[in-house]
């Protein structure tokens, strides 16, 4: 079965983890991934570590499957002249550079490509887009999250704002860049011209808002922390068991709350007390029956009542370590991991892509690349003779 993208080149000019995974994401999806370097140093993820595997960075590892690397000195006229032939034959480039005059030096802007090349799809990846009173600032995950405001409601009640632990903005520019892509070429199957993306980190991030967004624009209401706790259901949050081991409960529907009272043991004592007879009325008096129910949760190990609760149709789960999850069953029978050949490591491992197509499914067909893995390869395949390829490195172009 051929994958959906197996047509579709894409020309990547990116770092870090937005842009990285947005062309992974796609690559997944068959697309002929090439990712421009800069020659010696490559990818700044490269050296995010430890943990290194051998000579990789496991973070350079995580956004960069089904790729070939090319390294190249675009301020170098065999740099430039080797992305302009690629470009001939390029269906969507892919850029991190947050300041336009920059992208315009290079000639590299998407007004110069996009009227070159009517027919490619360019796509931006910046802090703040290309346009707006902060265009051209860097862009971090930790900014996108602090001032898009999810920091300010993350954390416990009475401790600090927290930043996710994991890249949160990166992750859903990188999916909602390859999302637009996706669109943009479906766009072009029937209009036949290509357009230009201007993705930033701070617009995706400030989606994540989504009903606590909805609860200020309309109903002009702030959040608060909740911790692990949730604002509008009760109980919806962590306990702890006899073991000391944390797990989750969800009780999101009248009917949960009585099958719940009933496996824990209340129903005739808490499950009729006029305060918790529903959800509204839960909510009002939270800290008391959290603190009665927290009571009786420490009466059993933590696996003991997810046993019991889950076989009886009630949402819950254990908190479980990194380890402990990957090793999971529903990881393992649904194949959640994958794994390749690598050319220095015995074995590189990667988490697969969610999607799941029945007709073209997603494939893994290549390992991330070393730096500069396929120049040889790449160049010879846009016409350069071997002589001139020694000629280019001899120089410092690749």
């Amino acid at each position: 079965m051929q994958p959906v993208l197996d047509s579709i080149r894409v020309v990547e000019v990116t770092e870090a983890l937005a842009g990285p995974y947005c062309a992974m994401m796609l690559g997944d999806f068959g697309a002929d991934v090439i990712k421009i370097e800069r020659k010696k140093v490559g990818d700044q993820s490269r050296g995010w570590g430890p943990p290194f595997c051998g000579t990789e960075s496991a973070y350079f590892l995580a956004a960069n499957r089904n790729k070939k690397s090319l390294t190249l000195d675009l301020d170098h006229p065999f740099g430039r002249d080797v992305m302009h032939r690629l470009l001939q034959s390029t269906d969507v480039f892919l850029t991190n550079q947050p300041k336009l005059d920059s992208l315009k030096r290079a000639s590299l802007d998407p007004e110069t490509l996009c009227a070159q090349f009517p027919r490619l799809i360019y796509c931006a990846i910046s802090g703040y887009g290309l346009f707006g009173p902060k265009a051209g600032l860097a862009g971090y995950d930790i900014i996108a999250q602090a001032e898009s405001g999810i920091m300010s409601f993350t954390g416990e009640p009475d401790g600090e704002p927290i930043r996710y632990p994991v890249a949160l903005a990166d992750l859903i520019c990188g999916l909602y860049s390859a999302l637009g892509i996706l669109a943009a070429l479906f766009a072009r199957e029937k209009s036949g011209r290509g357009q230009f993306l201007d993705m930033a980190l701070f617009d995706s991030q400030l989606t994540l808002l989504a009903n606590i967004g909805s609860n200020f624009l309309n109903a002009g209401a702030l959040p608060q922390r909740w911790g692990n706790a949730h604002p509008s259901i009760v109980p919806y949050q962590l306990f702890r068991g006899a073991d000391h081991r944390h797990f989750v409960v969800g009780i999101g529907t009248e009917p949960l709350w009585v099958k719940f009272t009933r496996v824990i043991g209340i129903e005739e004592s808490i499950g009729r007390d006029l305060h918790y007879r529903s959800n509204q009325l839960r909510i009002e008096n939270r800290t008391a029956l959290i603190h009665l129910l927290q009571e009786i949760l420490s009466s059993q190990p933590a696996e003991e009542w997810v046993s019991r609760l889950t076989e009886a149709g009630i949402p819950a789960a254990m908190v479980k370590n990194v380890d402990e999850a990957f090793c999971d069953r529903q990881v393992l029978e649904r194949k959640l991991i994958v794994e390749f050949e690598h050319p220095e490591l015995r074995a590189a491992k990667s988490i697969a892509n969610p999607v799941r197509l029945s007709a073209t499914p997603v494939s893994y067909r290549l390992p991330p690349p070393l730096l500069g893995e396929h120049n040889q390869e790449l160049l010879m395949s846009l016409g350069y003779s071997d002589q001139q390829i020694a000629e280019a490195s001899a120089a410092g172009a690749i």
